[in-house]
């Protein structure tokens, strides 16, 4: 049975149609089902006899709210969500000056093995649909009472892993009769798939590309994020180049900052002499205490150290700000320790 959360306008035009309905029911069914009911008996302007014929082929499902953390040094809270099998994910509402961010998980589990990442040794159950990385902005909407005007795929999962169900919740997310969140405010964060990164430059989407880099040298990044065995530094760079190129617009470099690891005076020149003349920015994050890892984040003194010598070579660096620290905001620990219990 299709459930209507995961369906275009194109295809709600296609599957009435098929049944014998006027086509222009679809956008009043999309449009009822992005505002977050729970059953098809909610669209009280469809006819009762479509809604029984809705019914014998189609369901709305919606996730299920299992826990929810609310930071008290800042707005930060963070979901922890059941889908319909019993996979467990989780996300983190964000409040910022511009308004409210959902940090959404793409997968159930992670399959990319990133040392620093609370996702690695979760077990990877499955992709998640495009209603289902939709459900979890709504559910977090409707929960907080707070428009949410932009989104992150920074969750547990690599969502160029997952590309067609992402691609197709983004241009559902966008659409004007769903939730109405612009292209220019979403971000896409990946640990560098290659062709899935050219790929996306010909969609004609235009999100902001977020690459988990972390590294400036082969050796070290390739230790840290197993990708970088198939697709090393020079490749990566070779296609957000091209990104860049076909896009115009600019990508953001993700850097955690750890201490000993990837943090010296020599780590920050490498990266200004890899990035140099791109069309970029780097996001230096202090990396989260994971258990497990070993992994201790670099004092303040020492990114700021590192921050100092990208702009002085003319790479533009924010340093991420810390939010819900006290609930361990990083996606995947929740879940992890629910898995563990």
């Amino acid at each position: 049975m299709k459930n209507l959360m995961d369906m275009t306008i194109e295809e709600l035009e296609q599957m009435l149609v098929d049944m014998g309905q006027q086509r222009f029911r679809a956008k009043q069914i999309f449009k009822w089902v992005n505002s977050g009911i729970n059953s098809i008996d909610d669209m009280t302007n469809i006819s009762k006899q479509l809604r029984q014929e809705l019914s014998e082929v189609c369901k709305i499902s919606r996730i299920k709210l299992v826990s929810k953390l609310k930071s008290k040094i800042d707005s930060t809270a963070k979901y922890l969500f059941e889908l319909e099998d019993g996979n467990i994910i989780e996300s983190v509402l964000m409040e910022y000056k511009y308004g409210f961010t959902a940090c959404i998980s793409s997968q159930a589990g992670c399959k990319m093995g990133c040392t620093f990442c609370a996702s690695t040794g979760a077990n990877f159950s499955r992709n998640l649909t495009a209603g289902e990385m939709l459900d979890q902005v709504m559910t977090m909407q409707q929960d907080s009472g707070n428009r949410i005007g932009h989104i992150v795929l920074m969750g547990i999962g690599e969502p160029l892993d997952n590309y067609d169900n992402v691609i197709k919740f983004l241009r559902i997310v966008n659409h004007p009769d769903g939730l109405k969140i612009g292209f220019r405010n979403i971000s896409l964060s990946t640990c560098g798939i290659v062709p899935k990164i050219l790929q996306l430059s010909e969609e004609n989407i235009p999100i902001t590309l977020s690459i988990s880099l972390h590294s400036a040298r082969d050796d070290k990044r390739s230790e840290m994020m197993p990708i970088n065995r198939s697709f090393c530094i020079d490749k990566l760079i070779s296609a957000c180049k091209i990104y860049t190129e076909r896009t115009k617009r600019r990508i953001s470099f993700e850097y955690a900052m750890i201490s000993g690891e990837n943090d010296s005076e020599q780590d920050a020149k490498e990266l200004a002499g890899l990035l140099k003349g791109m069309l970029c920015h780097v996001n230096l994050i202090p990396v989260n205490i994971v258990q497990g890892n070993g992994y201790k984040k670099s004092s303040r003194i020492q990114i700021d150290k590192f921050k100092n010598i990208l702009e002085s070579r003319g790479i533009e660096t924010t340093v991420r700000r810390e939010l819900g620290s006290d609930i361990n905001a990083a996606c995947g620990q929740l879940r992890k320790n629910r898995l563990m219990q």
